[in-house]
């Protein structure tokens, strides 16, 4: 089920995970005209279950989403299928065009489209990702507690998560793969924990039938494994706001791009809020829910002032002027 596209509303919502549709739905509870466009690929797609979430423990990322648009729409707010492709000022307000040739007008603009994670180049890794190959210990550690993790180097994080998996696993390998092999304080911790550091390339993985069984590096040799996690480089989905001249920058922590924001939400276009992990790369879909309910809320008081400013402006008009 999908709404038609109106000409003209207070706010586009651009991204319907959960952070573009709470914040929808916070606008639509304060009266405002709002749509949700949604290209329909969430980050968190292939996972089982959504985890760490309140009263919504392991229940699964379409259904949320399902249910989360049902709640919009009973406030008059709107969801669209489609990709936005250009966002453009038009005097005040933005216009929004769509991949299919669609547009739409806003006055302001809420930009809620997610992340890219962007992979270590092994075989194998993209196909099992959010099924045994895993980065997050808290969206899915759960889930192999007292498996045999392997832990695949590819960044500075590398290190940092092998001990939070450790403390899910007695069984946790940190692979080198092309990083140096840690040294220092950070051998000497994997020492203290007993998790050892295979070193060599990883050419890929080993399956047996549908069931991760183990790592396989470059000079030929297995290590069994259950469970593989790495550090994506995680890149914001921004393409579309370049006529804006918003484009992604580094991340303070190293692990990929995101949109710069204030503390509200605000991006340093003025009419444009971002929320989620467009911004916050590590927010999970708790955190980014209640981003978007809080940039909501900013852009709602922001539309407020100016409806009163204008109405105040027509109020000391002359009658008949």
């Amino acid at each position: 089920m999908t709404d038609e596209l109106r000409d003209e509303y207070d706010v586009v919502v651009v991204g319907g995970g959960a952070a573009g549709l709470n914040g929808a739905l916070m606008l639509a509870r304060s009266r405002r005209s709002v749509v949700v466009v949604d290209a329909g690929a969430p980050r968190n797609a292939p996972a089982a279950g959504v985890h760490g979430l309140l009263a919504r423990e392991g229940m699964s990322p379409a259904e949320l989403l399902a249910r989360g648009r049902a709640e919009v729409r009973s406030y008059g707010g709107s969801v669209v299928d489609g990709e936005v492709a250009t966002a453009t000022r038009d005097g005040d307000g933005f216009t929004v065009g769509l991949a299919d040739g669609r547009t739409t007008r806003a006055r302001r603009l809420l930009v809620t489209t997610g992340l890219v994670d962007e992979l270590p180049d092994v075989p194998g890794l993209r196909e099992r990702w959010g099924r045994d190959v895993l980065h997050c210990p808290y969206c899915h550690g759960w889930e192999v507690r007292d498996q045999a993790i392997g832990v695949l180097a590819c960044g500075p994080m590398a290190v940092h998560q092998a001990l939070l998996f450790r403390r899910l696993s007695a069984d946790v390998v940190l692979f080198a793969h092309t990083e140096p092999a840690p040294a220092g304080e950070q051998a000497e911790q994997l020492a203290a924990l007993g998790i050892p550091v295979v070193t060599g390339r990883v050419a890929g993985l080993e399956l047996a039938g549908d069931r991760l069984v183990g790592v396989r590096l470059a000079d030929g040799t297995v290590v069994e494994r259950q469970a593989v996690t790495v550090q994506s480089r995680m890149v914001a989905r921004t393409g579309f706001l370049a006529g804006l001249g918003l484009t992604p920058v580094p991340h303070p922590s190293g692990m990929g791009e995101h949109l710069a924001a204030d503390a509200t939400g605000r991006s340093d276009v003025p009419g444009v809020w971002v929320a989620g992990n467009v911004t916050d790369l590590a927010a999970q879909v708790g955190a980014a829910a209640a981003a978007g309910a809080s940039a909501a809320a900013q852009v709602n008081h922001d539309l407020v002032v100016e409806d009163t400013r204008r109405a105040v402006a027509a109020a000391r008009q002359p009658l008949g002027v």
